[in-house]
């Protein structure tokens, strides 16, 4: 691998993660006030068309027409678009509702439950330090069970289990990153449009031809989404996935530091507790990357 490469690949990733760690945050956070259900459908219809538009210019259809061929690989991609939507509607659900430390919490655990349902799916070998990452995350949530329900980060369980999933499937069919997006979108769509239509009959949009400002800032959801989405993968590419995997941090650690310190969300002494425990988890999972990098 050449340096210069390797280089390029940190910096992609790096930019993708800071992305979806400040960016994104803003932006969502910015066009809550529309309703969360409103944010949800317009990121789901523009992820869609952004990546209608995204295929061609890569020239990428014969890779499209190829997959939706595959019956078995289109089931897969249903699946997996079904656990994407989930994810972003509760992702989406915590920024509009003051939860980004929780949804944070679901970041930082995510790889590190991947690593777990690699080995239960893929017989993926577990080394000490990956064992004992995974025990501190379920000692972890456990804590905020059953020391207090009324702190459990659902929205961070819900986010981590969703990705999660999400990638196990993704890794099991081995299609393009953002072709296999397109497809899962076009899943999605017909379920926006329909919520879109049913909110626009009762009169609760926000996206209508009399605010063409609006419009535009709904619009830039789609952008939004598959920007960094290409940064990361990009950067995947250049550099692999274990200093890739290592930048990723750069997203729940921003979410986290924007939810505390910019949007003063509450932090109680129990869900400080879980996050150390989780920091510790991460933190030992990070050297084992590193030194088997």
């Amino acid at each position: 691998m050449k340096n210069n490469d390797f280089n390029k690949g940190i910096t992609l990733t790096a930019l993708g993660s800071f992305w979806w760690g400040v960016i994104g945050v803003i932006y969502f956070k910015y066009i809550a006030f529309v309703g969360h259900i409103e944010v949800v459908i317009h990121r789901c219809i523009w992820t869609a068309f952004f990546l209608l538009i995204t295929t061609s210019f890569f020239s990428k259809w014969k890779i499209f027409f190829t997959i939706v061929k595959d019956y078995k690989i289109l089931i897969t991609l249903f699946f997996s678009g079904f656990l994407i939507f989930i994810n972003w509607a509760v992702w989406i659900f915590a920024v509009a509702n003051n939860q980004i430390i929780d949804a944070s919490f679901g970041y930082f655990i995510m790889p590190i439950l991947s690593v777990l349902l690699g080995n239960i799916f893929f017989k993926e070998i577990l080394n000490l330090k990956r064992k004992i990452s995974i025990i501190l995350v379920v000692i972890s949530i456990t804590f905020l069970i059953f020391v207090s329900f009324n702190s459990i980060p659902w929205v961070g369980i819900v986010v981590a289990l969703s990705w999660g999933f999400y990638n196990l499937l993704r890794k099991k069919i081995n299609v393009d990153t953002d072709v296999g997006l397109l497809i899962e979108s076009l899943f999605i769509l017909p379920f926006a449009l329909v919520a879109f239509y049913l909110i626009a009959q009762e009169g609760l949009n926000d996206f209508t031809f009399s605010n063409p400002s609006m419009m535009l800032l709904l619009l830039l959801a789609g952008p939004m989404t598959v920007i960094p989405l290409f940064l990361y993968v990009r950067g995947v590419e250049l550099c692999g996935l274990g200093p890739t995997g290592m930048i990723f941090y750069i997203t729940p650690t921003f979410q986290f530091i924007l939810g505390f310190f910019y949007y003063n969300e509450p932090f109680s002494i129990t869900k400080l507790v879980s996050f150390i425990l989780i920091w510790i988890a991460v933190i030992i999972y990070l050297k084992d990357l590193y030194e088997n990098n």
